[in-house]
């Protein structure tokens, strides 16, 4: 049935291996793999715990990581949350996460209380905000930071496994030398004040991984959060393709219901379409369009590329997406495929559409 999302299990694996030879012999860093582009896929899950090279199975969401907890630890690995807790989850955090990632005092302080009814130790990665201003003590509050340190380890059922930063997702700030060596600092004062050792000292996501091929990641950071450069293969900060990785081991293919030459211009006044915007049209005379049964509900038109090279991608509607097939080289017909591979927006929305089936190359 389509639209369909086919994974290429074999490619990810390869994927995989290329991001931890990267990772873990060339930088030096622990692996955490994110789940969340996939929406936890549960033969992506399998593939990802049983993998390895891999330390962390990481997710945004405490649904996602409820699916795959026991394989994961039966895999001698460690689950991880990436978002900030909320307190209506906190017991569900300490039941099937064994790290989160945390910058609120009084969520730490919950998550003692419910980790203590289960009689474990939960770990917390302590966010730093080195200017990206998403998640995270501001790195130039150092008075805050060591007296949020000070409070977590008093707490009995809580351990300090280290602290992090997120950047690049909001503010788009790229990952330096220079901005993660003050991540490293701080940790560095962190062990001297306190006398401790932090485990992990989390230098970002798939924006930092170039740093290691440069040689220019901070030594001190220790761990690396990978899910685009595992899952479409790339380095996110610059937008470069990773050595060793491909980007077609997820494929959106979508069907053909309707072709006919038409005008490319719509013809009377335009106004706003259905999302509130008006749209912009390329006069390109009588040409061929298809409609393919898939919309801006399931996938982020502006983050797929059709595979064939002479097709365009118009523009569409919540169900429809239409394209020029004009120049292509294919005879297409209705009822044939088109196939596209996805950017991230493309990919995230596709594997969370209710309405895009999943299928599997193994």
């Amino acid at each position: 049935m389509y639209p369909r999302l086919v994974i290429d299990l074999p490619k990810l694996k390869s994927n995989l291996d290329a991001v931890a030879k990267i990772t873990k012999e060339e930088g030096g860093c622990s692996l955490m793999i994110v789940t969340k582009g996939l929406c936890a896929d549960p033969e992506m899950a399998k593939l990802v715990a049983t993998h390895p090279a891999v330390d962390y199975v990481a997710d945004s969401r405490v649904k996602n990581i409820k699916t795959y907890a026991d394989i994961v630890r039966e895999n001698g690995k460690k689950t991880t949350l990436l978002r900030i807790p909320m307190h209506d989850e906190v017991a569900d955090v300490a039941k099937y996460v064994d790290l989160s990632f945390n910058s609120e005092l009084s969520t730490i302080k919950m998550l003692n209380e419910e980790a203590k009814k289960l009689g474990v130790v939960h770990n917390i990665l302590l966010m730093i905000d080195l200017g990206d201003l998403r998640e995270g003590i501001f790195y130039q509050n150092e008075d805050v930071i060591f007296e949020t340190v000070e409070e977590i380890l008093k707490l009995e059922n809580i351990k300090l496994h280290g602290i992090g930063v997120n950047l690049t997702c909001y503010g788009a700030i790229i990952p330096k030398n220079d901005n993660l060596s003050l991540l490293t600092d701080i940790a560095a004062k962190i062990e001297a004040k306190f006398d401790i050792k932090l485990e992990m000292v989390s230098g970002g996501n798939s924006s930092s991984i170039y740093l290691v091929g440069k040689g220019e990641l901070p030594k001190g950071i220790n761990n690396l959060r990978l899910g685009e450069s595992f899952l479409l293969g790339n380095d996110t900060a610059y937008g470069a393709k990773l050595p060793g990785t491909t980007s077609d081991a997820l494929v959106l293919e979508a069907q053909i219901v309707e072709l006919k030459e038409k005008p490319s211009l719509p013809i009377g006044e335009v106004g706003k379409d259905a999302f509130g915007q008006v749209p912009v049209y390329e006069d390109r005379g009588i040409i061929k369009r298809a409609i393919i049964a898939v919309g801006k509900q399931d996938v982020d038109i502006d983050s797929m590329e059709p595979m064939d090279e002479k097709v365009d991608v118009l523009g569409g509607s919540s169900d429809h997406i239409i394209l020029d097939v004009t120049k292509s080289d294919t005879e297409y017909k209705v009822g044939d495929v088109v196939r596209f591979t996805l950017g991230y927006g493309g990919m995230l929305k596709t594997a969370t559409s209710a309405y895009v089936e999943r299928g599997y190359i193994k």
